[in-house]
């Protein structure tokens, strides 16, 4: 997975005021969580823009409140790709993935961005993109080969997610499926339902029509 440089400015000033002030200027405000859970209180020196979240049974962790220019963040969040983010907020860098996005419902501009921090010791959860490769068997009598699921949901090392699922349709037959359950990735997890198909090869008119033939003429010998 490739490394995305992402630099953001410490946030200190929070609710809807300062965020309509920072939209205003081309600016996302965004979040950074996900980082080690520590036991309350906590005595350790904080970052400007950091602060402490209690999240249950005396525990919490430190939430980083920032904000990133829009026109950087096209490039991370307008493409097929995915990234690890080596997120710099003031002088704390961390590695981190983009958890989730919230867009303007009319405009689809961002209206603001979550990011988890990662590490090479805990499993993160990340959609890949799948992409089909090779010459299906069911192709070649006929068929028209289907991709169903453009993105598979992966949990692993953020070091060992790929930046792509490939997945080679050679041996896939006319009128079969390819399922999650039929999957297998070295040091990955799958985490969509076994059920859920990936591709198939549907059957179409002209495959229908070869196949009657064939049965026609095998009749009549």
């Amino acid at each position: 997975m490739k490394t995305f440089k992402l630099e953001g400015a410490p946030r200190t000033e929070l609710g809807k005021k300062a965020v309509k002030a920072l939209r205003k200027q081309e600016l996302i405000p965004a979040v950074l969580n996900g980082g080690e859970v520590f036991t309350l209180p906590y005595t350790g020196k904080l970052n400007e823009g950091e602060k402490v979240v209690e999240i249950a049974n005396n525990q919490g962790l430190i939430v980083t409140d920032f904000s990133v220019t829009v026109n950087v963040v096209r490039k991370l969040v307008y493409t097929p790709e995915i990234f690890a983010v080596e997120l710099t907020v003031g002088k704390k860098k961390t590695m981190a993935v983009v958890k989730d996005i919230q867009f303007h419902p009319v405009e689809e501009k961002i209206l603001h961005m979550d990011f988890l921090e990662v590490n090479e010791k805990k499993p993160v959860v990340m959609e890949v993109p799948v992409v089909l490769e090779g010459h299906a068997e069911g192709v070649k009598a006929g068929g028209k080969l289907s991709q169903e699921m453009r993105k598979l949901k992966v949990k692993a090392i953020y070091t060992k997610i790929p930046e792509k699922m490939v997945i080679n349709v050679d041996n896939l037959g006319l009128g079969k499926t390819m399922k999650v359950s039929d999957l297998h990735f070295e040091g990955l997890e799958l985490m969509n339902a076994k059920t859920a198909i990936v591709c198939a090869v549907k059957v179409t008119r002209a495959a229908r029509g070869a196949a009657a033939a064939d049965t026609t003429a095998a009749a009549a010998e």
